[in-house]
């Protein structure tokens, strides 16, 4: 099973207008990430506008230049056009088109998809149905982690009603997790509004708790699925980093022996990132009804984002900090394809301009660095986690 490798896409024409990536820097990432040897797909899926068509085709007709492995599409005009400029690259079809059936399935395979990327509102019954009626050389990719959306797979206008910004063109306000004081109206007292008991923060009707389905790999694997997705729109490295590298080794351990499979460790890890409660959705029963999170909080009191590895200086690790960092601190390393991480604690901190041996270091700049000792062998990129 494939684990989505890396969705990247730029702010007009994804779901993601509020990142700060433009074209040049888009081209960039496509080309380090394919020296790096990972597949690279681009999202265009926003519901298009007419005048937004001379654009879609230009950015397309670049992608398929620098071959990337897949756009992800949501719009059936979106397709079209992409065929037309851009016959190398596979059509990835986005959960926002919502697909639910094998039926709808074999629509869009016949209409130039190679995979779709499944309705998040499916349960396990409904996906195996699909995969045994599916065309064979259709790929299937499904959620298996991440925030959940009010709206039907994404599909939302609750923030363009409130707030004049769109979900279908990438500029979510994420209405659904403001929090809201509600009335009670007396039919024969109209305009008089009765406010109803919640506590000093409202109430959050609309927020949902996070998808997580790392109990049922086995389950998932077993139905044939060829990819599963991590939600990670927006969140930090250190989030991104912690929940792949668990669902990483799951679905290897899966693979190695799935009778024994335990997914105690795995989501252990997973709870060490800034989450909301956890929720199986629809996976299990289309009846749950657990996967509402009224409180609005997100958990998790006892880690966060200690820094990343940018180097080493004389025998010294450098460090790009995230948090606050001080001598006696507990860090956990993160080692990308093992999933217990190597535990330490701050023996010495060095200003990583003057060498100066110092106590504490704050992140009081952009891309402040401290160099310290890590009892093992480091490479660039790895995450460091801080025990609070």
């Amino acid at each position: 099973m494939e684990l989505m490798q890396y969705i990247c896409g730029t702010p007009k024409l994804s779901l993601r207008s509020r990142t700060q990536t433009d074209e040049d820097d888009l081209v960039k990432t496509i080309k380090y990430a394919k020296e790096q040897n990972k597949k690279v797909y681009v999202t265009i899926n926003i519901f298009a506008w007419d005048d937004m068509y001379e654009e879609i085709k230009k950015q397309a007709k670049k992608l398929d230049e620098l071959k990337v492995d897949g756009i992800i599409i949501s719009d059936g005009g979106v397709v079209e056009a992409v065929k037309e400029v851009a016959p190398n690259t596979e059509i990835h079809i986005s959960t926002q088109a919502n697909t639910v059936s094998y039926h709808t399935c074999q629509f869009w395979h016949k209409n130039g998809a190679k995979r779709i990327v499944l309705g998040r509102e499916l349960n396990k019954n409904q996906i195996a149905e699909i995969m045994k009626h599916k065309p064979k050389d259709l790929e299937i990719e499904m959620f298996g982690h991440g925030a959940l959306c009010f709206g039907y797979s994404g599909r939302c206008f609750l923030s363009e009603f409130l707030a004049n910004r769109s979900g279908n063109l990438g500029d979510c306000a994420q209405s659904c997790r403001w929090a809201y004081n509600l009335y009670a109206e007396d039919r024969n007292h109209l305009g008089e509004l009765m406010p109803l008991e919640t506590d000093e923060k409202g109430t959050y009707i609309f927020s949902s708790k996070d998808l997580c389905l790392i109990q049922e790999l086995p389950e998932i694997i077993q139905m044939g699925v060829d990819s599963l997705k991590i939600e990670g729109r927006l969140k930090t490295e250190y989030y991104v980093a912690s929940v792949i590298n668990s669902y990483r080794n799951a679905i290897d351990k899966v693979y190695e022996d799935i009778d024994s499979y335990d997914a105690t460790e795995y989501l252990k890890e997973i709870k060490k990132t800034k989450t909301r409660g956890l929720t199986t959705f629809y996976f299990k029963d289309r009846n749950n009804q657990d996967f509402q999170d009224y409180s609005g909080r997100q958990y998790n009191s006892t880690y966060e984002f200690g820094g990343k590895v940018i180097g080493e200086i004389e025998g010294k690790v450098l460090i790009e900090i995230r948090n606050k960092l001080t001598v006696g601190d507990t860090l956990e390393l993160l080692i990308p394809g093992q999933i217990k991480p190597i535990e330490f604690k701050i023996e010495n901190l060095w200003n990583d301009e003057t060498n100066e041996e110092i106590q504490t270091v704050n992140p009081g700049k952009a891309e402040q660095k401290v160099l310290l000792k890590i009892p093992c062998t480091v490479k660039e990129g790895w995450i460091l986690r801080r025990k609070k």
